[in-house]
């Protein structure tokens, strides 16, 4: 029998009980035997808990338990997340984790660390909630060179700007909306300003180029000025604007990754992605372009990638070689996006300045501004383009 305990009991933890608990019979029959809760590290009392005789508060209790076999991490943050992490990969028990910061920062180091000590670090949690991709990313499309990743990864943002094209909401109702219905939290800021997804796109790109790709050197954009009259405007010319995370590889074998919201002609599979839904879409050399699409967050669909994760190391067993590796990374890995060509749309901050060169208007424009699209160009040639003047905000068009 393996036997787990799982460091804190918010909403991921407490999920991850109740399924380890609801669905014990069928996950032991796929993972090849029985799985217990040993232990919740908690820092206050749960006295209503059903769980509450398995609660401590004190990390040592697990640490030199040698009866527990792995370790789910789901306390969020790099402080004392990362010191008990290595504290029990240093033990000998394999660690779980949903805490996409900490892979994000230090997921090189910690992979390295849990190889050293014949364990596993898994966090299938850590990108798409109840989504699989770490899993298809580093096992099933292994026989490809991957060329490309692009995601809608935050639910928040992706519920926000759903609710401004199809309820004509401004973005301050659209978010006090999701705060309302519990997608956002009090502080939305890690969401609407893109660093939720910049953490996410990392990992992807670390996983699929196999390099570190630290968020600092991500280029991050979020969804803060983007307006109703960018929406309208952009689904009179059969687009849809969504929050991407994108990750390329260029010929030079260096990678342009970065975050930033893009206008997605209304026929691609990833311009129908609404709500609260997530959708990350690969291109390999060999399998051409396949879509991951489900709900990126919540408390089950979370909890359900992190108990297959511990579902995986049960089954593998200790002698399995570390599921998932990648090396460390550089300061010059990672090269601007300014390079990389594509149509933008513009929004000019002076409704009455004449348009430049090249710029592409649409018959049914909402009132309220003045935008075009540019054709294929860099982010220099763009700026040259504009010829002095003032953007209110330019996005990239995905083709």
């Amino acid at each position: 029998m393996a036997n787990v305990a799982i460091l804190g009991y918010g909403v991921v933890g407490s999920g991850v009980a109740e399924v380890l608990t609801e669905n014990r019979e069928g996950i032991a029959r796929r993972s090849g035997g029985p799985i217990g809760l040993s232990y919740i590290l908690v820092r206050r009392d749960f006295p209503d808990s059903p769980f509450r005789d398995k609660m401590v508060r004190d990390f040592s209790v697990i640490e030199n338990d040698p009866g527990v076999d792995i370790v789910v991490e789901v306390m969020g943050g790099v402080g004392a997340a990362k010191d008990y992490t290595e504290r029990a990969l240093r033990a000998g028990k394999s660690v779980v984790t949903a805490n996409k910061e900490l892979v994000a920062e230090h997921g090189c180091e910690l992979l390295e660390l849990a190889r050293a000590n014949g364990v596993s670090y898994l966090f299938e949690a850590s990108v798409g909630g109840g989504i699989p991709i770490i899993r298809p990313l580093s096992q099933c499309l292994a026989a490809n060179e991957i060329e490309a990743i692009s995601g809608i990864l935050n639910g928040t943002t992706n519920y926000i700007l759903t609710r401004m094209s199809k309820g004509g909401l401004s973005f301050a109702d659209a978010l006090k909306e999701a705060q309302e219905k519990g997608y956002a939290e009090a502080d939305p800021t890690a969401d609407i300003q893109g660093i939720d997804v910049c953490r996410k796109i990392c990992i992807l790109a670390s996983l699929a180029f196999g390099r570190q790709v630290y968020p600092r050197q991500v280029a991050t954009q979020g969804i803060t000025e983007v307006t109703l009259f960018d929406q309208r405007w952009a689904e009179a010319a059969g687009f849809r604007i969504k929050l991407l995370g994108r990750a390329l590889r260029r010929e030079d074998g260096r990678l342009t990754v970065y975050v930033a919201p893009h206008l997605i002609p209304a026929s691609e599979p990833l311009a129908g992605v609404e709500d609260v839904f997530n959708a990350i879409t690969v291109r390999g050399n060999a399998v051409g372009e396949v879509m991951f699409y489900g709900q990126g967050a919540g408390k089950r669909p979370t909890a359900s990638a992190v108990v297959a994760d511990v579902s995986d190391i049960v089954r593998r067993g200790k002698s399995a070689r570390p599921a998932v590796q990648w090396g460390e990374g550089a300061e010059d890995l990672v090269v601007s996006a300014d390079g990389l060509e594509s149509r933008w749309y513009v929004r000019l901050a002076d409704e009455d300045a004449c348009l430049p060169e090249g710029a592409v208007t649409v018959e049914d424009a909402p009132e309220g501004g003045s935008a075009f699209l540019m054709p294929a160009m860099s982010a220099e040639d763009l700026k040259a383009a504009l010829g002095g003047r003032a953007a209110g905000l330019v996005l990239r068009v995905l083709d």
